[in-house]
């Protein structure tokens, strides 16, 4: 696998490929939002206001299967963005790849700043074998939730989201349901919150991780010759067809359990 890009800022390392696709992601999602919300028009609509709106009619549809719409309104722009965020980022990795090679650690950096990781990894390469050129590959684009820091990082926000509406909108029943069935069940149910954490994360993380593991194998393939080429052409371009899938299936899981744990949160065990 390819190294990150990876500076030091403050005695933080910094992964310059997740900062360059989180930038890019936000931009291209700032542009279809822009485009959608521009002139718009009850007598004419363009494609882009009508794509807009079926995507409020889709969000509020999974919206309308885990909560009411009343109580789940103020919560239709998170899932807007939510659900194009993630799906453009899932994307982003599918169509090419940016990766640059290091044979000399003087070399490895960014403006002036050592990418500490790439430098590291040379310094090894020659210590265990000496004489030898060290290569070292970088990846510098990526799909960005195909870093955990990133998928978790969007999990931990929901996390906090939900818990804060719990604590403030329904206070008696959020805490209430923390003892119930009984009061024993407390560690229990704590488990269950952080476990709601670790796999609403992993689970977008896992899928797109795997998927462009996958593909970089296969552009592999297609480098060790005209069999290999041959052989990784049609495999590559099924894989990536059903990466986009994937990647879609995946905004959607994401975006509905925020929904569904949102839901649980706010309103009381008899609701439910």
């Amino acid at each position: 696998m390819h190294l990150s890009p990876i500076i030091e800022v403050a005695g933080l390392n910094v992964d310059l490929s997740i900062v360059l696709m989180l930038v890019v992601t936000c931009t291209i999602v700032f542009i279809i939002a822009r485009l959608a919300t521009r002139n718009l028009s009850v007598e004419n609509p363009g494609k882009m206001q009508n794509f807009l709106e079926w995507l409020v009619e889709f969000v509020q549809g999974m919206m309308a299967s885990t909560m009411d719409l009343k109580k789940g309104k103020p919560f239709l722009t998170l899932g807007l963005t939510l659900i194009l965020f993630i799906f453009v980022a899932n994307m982003l990795g599918l169509p090419f790849g940016i990766v640059t090679g290091y044979h000399d650690a003087s070399k490895a950096t960014f403006f002036g700043q050592p990418l500490v990781n790439v430098v590291e990894a040379i310094d090894k390469l020659h210590a265990s074998n000496p004489g030898v050129e060290a290569e070292v590959e970088v990846a510098w684009w990526k799909s960005p939730t195909a870093d955990a820091s990133v998928s978790m990082g969007l999990a931990g926000m929901i996390f906090l989201i939900v818990h804060f509406l719990g604590m403030t909108r329904n206070t008696k029943g959020y805490f209430k349901h923390y003892l119930q069935p009984f009061p024993v069940f407390l560690p229990i149910n704590l488990i269950e919150q952080f476990s709601k954490l670790l796999t609403h994360g992993m689970r977008l993380f896992g899928n797109i991780f795997a998927g462009e593991v996958l593909i970089a194998q296969l552009i592999k393939l297609g480098s060790t010759g005209a069999i290999g080429f041959v052989a990784s052409v049609p495999l590559l371009m099924v894989w990536q067809g059903f990466s986009v899938f994937v990647g879609s299936i995946q905004s959607f899981v994401f975006v509905m359990l925020t929904f569904l744990y949102i839901s649980q949160a706010i309103e009381t065990h008899e609701e439910h």
